[in-house]
């Protein structure tokens, strides 16, 4: 048995250095392949998911009886669902990829020195970026995309509850890449679900470059704690709304409707209301109302319950928990300082809100709350890749160095310096 278990060990690391390898040998080709074959292949690769939606349907199917099966919350079970909407909106993300300026090879802040040469910086792929991800299968499809735009080779390893529907997405890859003439290993999914796999991809900086973790708090903690590669991440999306004295009723109804209830399982879903205490007989009455139609539980502080009946009385470890469900926590504050004090002690520096017709104070949001996306007066699920214009997103890194807020194109590169003379020589 040990001797079984010790093999498999050793096919596990043989595996993912071959993966790595490959992925390596790749990366050194795209930096030779320009904006316009990247293109062809992006297009290549839609019109192989247009060609393929009942495969996809069909393994897709397949992931969701297995996951019903193991007794998969709602809420994973809705990140894991590929419907044809989603489809739509995945390959929709990959038109917009291809459709964007191309970051590499761009050179900014050329100048000239006193010495006679110019120096400016250049961007440039990381390289290999290893992306381990849980349940949604299109981050499948958004990274490969947003990897092979910005000249990246990519090692993806999804979520065993999608290992069907991955497969099957990573074929439609890999035949677009052959179509374009690509290096099929530009884009390698782990086949593989053993658990060992990701200990391997994640201590492997001769072969990986930045390692990108998407899917719950154990696995992201876990990543950051046993890399040997740099990490891009996000633990928590325990995000806030703030309604402000100075909000318009109207438009703070529809956001903190918007934010809690378009969703309940994405990371940038509100799981934190704060209402000023000047205007909440104006607003909970509504809120209240509209929540309990569509089945939210309300957990409140005890002012809070003096307007909502049939809140929860809320505990300390709701101000920082990620609900990805529909729960709500709700707090009156008596101001603004009280509220930004709140959003940086309990939350998770990912997305939050303000609604509020004062500028001085929505200008204060933006400067003093510690977040990588600050919204004034519009819906925290905007925070969101497509949503900013990025194409598909490769993550949420609530980072302070490299990479912060949705990772696009930008987040993928790296810039070096660049210098060019004619025949100059240092004195």
């Amino acid at each position: 048995m040990q001797q079984t278990a010790a093999s498999r060990v050793e096919d596990i690391v043989q595996y993912m250095q071959d993966l790595g390898q490959q992925a390596r040998s790749a990366s050194a080709a795209l930096r030779r392949v320009d904006s316009g074959s990247k293109n062809r292949a992006l297009e290549a690769i839609v019109a192989r998911l247009e060609a393929a939606r009942p495969t996809l349907a069909a393994a897709n199917q397949e992931d969701l009886q297995r996951g019903r099966e193991n007794g998969l919350s709602d809420a994973l079970l809705d990140r894991l669902a590929l419907t044809p909407e989603r489809v739509d909106a995945m390959i929709a993300g990959v038109r917009q990829v291809a459709a964007l300026a191309d970051p590499v090879g761009q050179i900014d802040g050329l100048s000239y020195r006193p010495s006679g040469i110019q120096v400016g910086q250049m961007r440039v792929p990381l390289g290999v970026v290893g992306i381990i991800y849980e349940s949604r299968p299109n981050v499948t499809v958004e990274a490969a995309s947003l990897c092979l735009k910005s000249g990246n080779a990519c090692i993806l390893r999804g979520g065993s509850e999608a290992a069907s529907s991955n497969a099957a997405i990573a074929e439609c890859i890999r035949l677009g890449l052959e179509d374009a003439g690509l290096p099929a290993t530009a884009v390698q999914v782990v086949a593989t679900t053993d658990r060992a796999a990701v200990g391997e991809l994640i201590t492997m900086p001769q072969f990986v470059d930045v390692i990108i973790p998407r899917g719950g708090k154990s696995l992201i903690a876990r990543v950051a704690d046993e890399a040997t590669v740099p990490v891009i991440k996000h633990l928590d999306g325990i995000c806030h709304v703030y309604i402000d004295a100075a909000a318009d009723i109207r438009k703070a109804v529809a956001i903190a409707d918007n934010a809690k209830t378009q969703r309940y399982s994405p990371c940038n879903t509100m799981e934190t209301l704060l209402v000023h205490a000047d205007i909440a007989a104006r607003v909970l009455p509504e809120l209240a109302a509209i929540y309990r139609d569509k089945h939210v539980e309300m957990r409140g502080c005890p002012r809070t319950r003096e307007w909502i009946g049939d809140a929860v009385a809320a505990s300390e470890a709701d101000w920082s928990t990620e609900y990805l469900a529909p729960i709500l926590a709700i707090r009156i504050v008596d101001g603004f300082d009280q509220a930004v004090e709140h959003v940086n002690t309990y939350g998770s520096q990912h997305t939050d809100a303000i609604v509020t017709e004062n500028l001085t104070l929505a200008r204060r949001f933006l400067a003093e709350v510690d977040s990588s996306s600050v919204i004034v007066n519009a819906s925290t699920r905007f925070a969101d890749g497509f949503e900013y214009g990025l194409g598909a997103e490769i993550g949420i890194s609530t980072n302070k160095l490299h990479a912060r807020g949705p990772v696009g194109l930008e987040g993928l590169t790296t810039r070096k310096y660049v210098v060019f003379g004619d025949g100059h020589v240092r004195s």
